[in-house]
């Protein structure tokens, strides 16, 4: 085998490596916030975990091993309908969730950290967030009941967030016929945290300014972009909506500490430039996620 192929067996075999553990990582989280938060509170909730309650009340069955069958259940489902692929990232999911929560069930016992229900439902909201930003950014799903709404989305076209939500709301109403009135309120606000943690943690990352800049001196400010700065440039061309006269538009992704030298760049060489301003949510690429280049 040359060099290249072990290097690109190399970089496999770390990229596996760095989403196991964040899934691993994800999954523990998960367990440690439902053994210490939730299920001290009795708070009603959706997903797998809020059918595992449900089943615990009714019948008294173990909410880690009904969560394992659960998962594996849907596991088969998911290789069934969505294909291999899906199952083999959804797997270690499946097993080491309901095996860290037995784990937890069984070392801390019946330790509680706070017996206040609206305590116990943010930060239900907060770790099962967090926990489930790390699974999805890295790759990889947390099975169970992510796996219907896939499902109905590849065959029918349903939105995916639509099903999460239809699912999470008949959960919730099942548990109501042995929950009081507000605890179904609780497990409601449960649900809309974790839901917003999901979306502001998917859209973490190293966050950059994008900058536009329109004049007439467009070569001088990009020149001077690239020599005082050390910044890529890409150079676009507009057209005027009112005059119909060509321009370069420069843009440019800094830092928040480097935007007010290129504001000042901008202006000293054109004191009448439009720029326009915006904040990205992550960069990737040369000069950011990789090394620069100079050619």
């Amino acid at each position: 085998m040359n060099a290249n192929g072990k290097n690109k067996n190399k970089t496999v075999s770390v990229h596996l490596l760095y989403t196991l553990f964040f899934v691993a990582a994800g999954n523990f989280l998960y367990a440690l916030t439902v053994k210490l938060f939730l299920l001290p509170a009795g708070l009603a909730t959706g997903g797998t975990t809020g059918i595992a309650l449900a089943v615990h009340h009714l019948s008294g069955f173990s909410v880690s091993l009904f969560i394992l069958g659960f998962n594996v259940l849907m596991l088969i489902l998911g290789f069934v309908c969505l294909g291999r692929q899906f199952a083999l990232t959804t797997i270690l999911s499946t097993f080491f969730y309901p095996l860290a929560l037995g784990f937890l069930d069984w070392l801390l016992k019946d330790l509680t950290l706070t017996e206040d229900l609206l305590l116990c439902t943010v930060f239900s909201g907060l770790g099962i967030g967090l926990s489930l930003s790390i699974v999805i950014r890295a790759g990889a799903s947390t099975g169970g009941m992510d796996i219907p709404p896939l499902i109905l989305n590849k065959y029918f076209r349903f939105p995916v967030s639509m099903g999460l939500y239809l699912f999470d709301v008949l959960i919730l109403l099942g548990q109501a016929v042995f929950h009081r009135p507000e605890e179904i309120l609780y497990g409601i606000l449960l649900v809309l945290i974790y839901t917003a943690v999901v979306d502001k943690m998917l859209f973490i990352g190293a966050s950059k300014i994008e900058v536009k800049i329109i004049s007439e001196k467009s070569d001088d400010i990009r020149e001077e972009i690239l020599q005082q700065l050390d910044r890529g440039v890409t150079m676009l061309s507009g057209e005027g909506g009112y005059l119909h006269f060509s321009t370069q538009i420069i843009m440019t992704v800094v830092s928040g500490r480097e935007l007010p030298k290129v504001e000042k760049l901008a202006r000293s060489i054109d004191p009448e430039c439009f720029t326009v301003i915006t904040r990205v949510n992550e960069v990737s690429g040369r000069g950011f996620s990789l090394k620069k280049e100079y050619k």
